[in-house]
């Protein structure tokens, strides 16, 4: 035991220092030793943990003080104060960081392996297989063709490679180099500056107008003398036309004031004609309404929207009438022509001495406007004049209306062609306006009969008086049938043919109604709306309304699509904008918007080619709104690809495809 011991003592001695062991983190076994020796020497390493001589010296306290710090995924390479000009604002505006990118790639090596089992490698196998069998069928054909041994050596064996090569001893000669070189003589540079003004620009443009005169007084002079005739003398016009004011530099700079505004509402532009909701995929029988332009001018502040008119040859031009619905508060009347292409000023401004009330253009004659007014008169403007004269105007010598003229709407001509209007007032008339060669011809149509009924005897009726007209639409394929809208809530069915009686008395609102308008794909439907709150859908071979619908206020206007029998918009009093389609809800609009605050819309037009609709207020302003694809569909939405299409179809196949989603309806109704 003792030797056991001492034998142990010394094997131990031998060992490292423990330092060592530290260092190392190993236990080192003696050479030589058995297995059981090994068991009986080994003692377990420990760790020494050495402190570096920088290190601080820390009490406990401060030790177990934590420090928290947090990682936020912002990526300082990230620029946060890039600044930008802002043309609406005016100023220059901080932009907001974009969006963040975690992923830092540092290497990107695309790859050229296939799968063995794809498309793509069987495509490769089959190549080379048939490259490989390509190249023993040559080889045989050119050993045939030879007549060699199978001995030989193979032609195809001692080529370099496969692009058939051949050693054929050559020497080539090569061209000497050639120097070419050509000198050339600057051409002569001059020195010019000079300050021009104002007046010299003036001056410069006023000579080259009277040299143009001088030419074309020239050119005049020798065309006359071929011809035989007098020779004028040559004046040049240097007081009257000048270029500065000329029609020529109006238009230039009427493109100018286009090209600037839309510069300045590039955003909305771009909205107009690009932006969709893509949030309608999402969700049947809702849309949206995107707000794009407000147009006013000065001198509308004061002025309530009265009517609107889009033009029937150019879809971005449509008209405004300024006047006032309250009878104590009359004035002058104005009318302003409004362009998409330039929504900061009116086109066209015409002003009259009365309320302006009502607006139409004529559908052939585009430039022809004939406008009604509070005092009964009736004009018509041509547009393109600058004058603020009207080309005819009514008057108590040619006849005139003695009450507000409310509507005013265009007919074809007769059989003397000659251009004529309607138009209907509160006086209880409905009269025609032939144009003339030098006045307006005023001849009654009708008179409107004020129907009372009795309730004790319902079959009899009393005429006594003439009914107040608000408003009347012509059938759009029966011509001489007419219907009107009266201040009592009636409405009567009328024809040209007989003037003295209503064809039907459709009874169904209270108070006024504000608009009747035909369907422009269905001759029988016809819509209404009035104070009473309500929106009434008619067919005039029935004696009641088929569908109706209680907006909670006010109806001021009521308009159908172009595009779709069964989708119309009203306007109410609360300013909301209420859009419908029949055929996808009944009940309820697919659209409800609030555009307006503390004011009332008045009017309400769809544009006829593209999605826009503008809503007059009583404040002299008109908004154009944009319509979401679900509130635009000419048929049912059609469905690929997660988008939403609108079907568009030639004019005839439309037409009659929109007939029949409104025969459907009225099966529909009359179903039930």
């Amino acid at each position: 035991l003792l030797f056991r011991r001492h034998f142990v003592m010394k094997r131990a001695k031998r060992t490292p220092d423990k330092r060592t062991i530290a260092h190392s983190e190993k236990s080192v076994t003696p050479l030589g030793a058995s297995a059981t020796d090994d068991d009986e020497m080994y003692q377990e390493p420990f760790r020494l943990i050495k402190i570096p001589n920088s290190q601080l010296t820390l009490t406990e306290t401060e030790l177990k003080e934590e420090f928290t710090r947090v990682l936020t995924a912002n990526d300082p390479n990230v620029p946060n104060n890039i600044t930008k000009y802002n043309y609406h604002s005016r100023c220059y505006k901080v932009d907001p960081p974009g969006a963040q990118d975690h992923l830092a790639i540092h290497l990107l090596l695309e790859g050229g392996l296939t799968h063995k089992d794809g498309n793509e490698a069987r495509e490769q196998a089959s190549y080379h297989q048939k490259y490989k069998d390509d190249l023993i069928e040559a080889r045989k054909t050119a050993t045939d063709e030879c007549s060699k041994d199978d001995d030989d050596d193979d032609v195809f064996e001692n080529r370099k490679n496969q692009f058939n090569y051949s050693e054929r001893a050559a020497q080539t000669f090569n061209n000497p180099l050639r120097d070419r070189l050509i000198s050339t003589k600057p051409p002569a540079v001059a020195n010019f500056s000079g300050t021009v003004s104002q007046w010299e620009i003036y001056d410069h443009y006023m000579n080259d107008y009277a040299i143009q005169a001088a030419e074309e007084e020239l050119f005049k002079h020798h065309e006359q003398r071929r011809l035989g005739g007098a020779t004028p003398q040559c004046q040049v016009c240097q007081g009257e036309d000048d270029m500065v004011h000329s029609q020529r530099m109006g238009n230039a700079l009427k493109i100018l004031e286009r090209i600037v505004n839309q510069n300045a509402d590039d955003e909305v532009f771009q909205d107009f004609k690009y932006w969709e909701d893509a949030s309608d995929m999402f969700r049947d029988g809702e849309g949206s309404l995107l707000p794009l332009w407000r147009f006013h001018s000065d001198r509308s502040k004061r002025k309530q929207v009265t009517a609107l008119a889009w033009n029937p040859r150019y879809s971005d031009l449509f008209a405004v009438g300024y006047g006032s619905y309250d009878f104590m508060r009359q004035g002058t009347g104005m009318i302003c022509c409004f362009s998409l292409k330039n929504t900061s000023h009116p086109e066209y401004t015409f002003t009259s001495e009365s309320g302006v009330m009502c607006l139409s253009f004529h559908p052939d004659h585009c430039s022809l406007l004939a406008v009604g007014c509070y005092d009964g008169a009736v004009m018509v403007f041509d547009i393109r004049h600058k004058g603020n004269r009207p080309l005819y105007a009514s008057s108590i010598k040619t006849g005139k209306h003695t009450d507000p003229v409310w509507q005013v709407q265009w007919q074809f001509e007769d059989l003397a062609k000659e251009l004529n209007f309607y138009s209907i007032s509160s006086d209880g008339l409905v009269a025609n306006w032939t144009m003339s060669k030098n006045e307006l011809k005023m001849e009654p149509v009708m008179q409107l009969k004020l129907v009372s009924t009795v309730r004790d005897e319902p079959e009899e009726t009393l005429l006594s008086g003439l009914a107040s007209g608000c408003c009347f639409d012509f059938n759009t394929v029966s011509e001489h049938l007419f219907i009107v809208g009266t201040e009592e809530g009636k409405i009567h069915k009328c024809s040209k043919a007989y003037s003295g009686q209503y064809l039907e008395t459709y009874i169904g609102h209270h108070i006024a109604v504000y608009a009747v308008r035909w369907n422009p794909f269905h001759a029988r439907v016809f819509i209404s709306c009035s104070a009473d709150w309500t929106v009434k859908l008619w067919d005039h071979n029935l004696p009641s309304a088929f569908m109706s619908f209680d907006l909670g206020n006010a109806v001021g206007d009521v308009a159908w699509s172009t595009y779709s029998s069964t989708v119309f918009s009203a306007v109410s009093s609360d300013g909301k904008v209420h859009v419908f389609d029949l055929a996808i809800n009944k009940h309820e609009p697919l659209c409800e918007q609030k555009i307006v605050k503390r004011s009332r819309n008045t009017h309400v037009m769809f544009n006829q080619h593209d999605p826009l609709i503008i809503v007059g207020d009583d404040r002299g302003g008109v908004n154009s709104l944009k319509l979401s694809p679900n509130l635009r569909l000419a048929s049912n939405p059609v469905r690929q690809d997660n988008q939403i299409q609108t079907t568009s179809v030639p004019s005839p196949c439309l037409r009659h495809i929109q007939m029949e989603n409104m025969e459907r309806l009225l099966a529909s109704v009359d179903s039930k």
